[in-house]
């Protein structure tokens, strides 16, 4: 996966913003774990793939939030500091690979 080089300053998540991204990263960690246990239990394959399914849609959900945060603050702090054009570029090259 490639790295973005930026020169925009970054705007420091508060513990509470972490803590719940955390949180749902934890949540997701088990949902794998959970599916790691299906499969050597022989479990049945369209219960698995739902579950897969699942996690798919939580990552997603994480990713969206954070792309969320990043445009009201990144973006938008680029943009009245006249460099928005270069964050939207980047925003959207990062948006094109996460909804592969």
């Amino acid at each position: 996966m490639g790295e973005f080089l930026h020169d925009h300053p970054v705007t420091p998540r508060t513990d509470e913003e972490k803590q719940a991204v955390v949180n749902r990263l934890k949540r997701i960690e088990g949902q794998v774990r959970g599916i790691q246990k299906m499969v050597e239990e022989d479990r049945y394959c369209p219960d698995i793939l739902v579950q897969i399914s699942a996690i798919n849609a939580a990552l997603k959900k994480v990713g969206f939030s954070i792309a969320e945060r990043h445009t009201k603050h990144c973006v938008s702090d680029a943009v009245k500091s006249g460099n928005g054009d270069e964050a939207i570029d980047e925003l959207m090259e990062v948006m094109k690979q996460f909804s592969k």
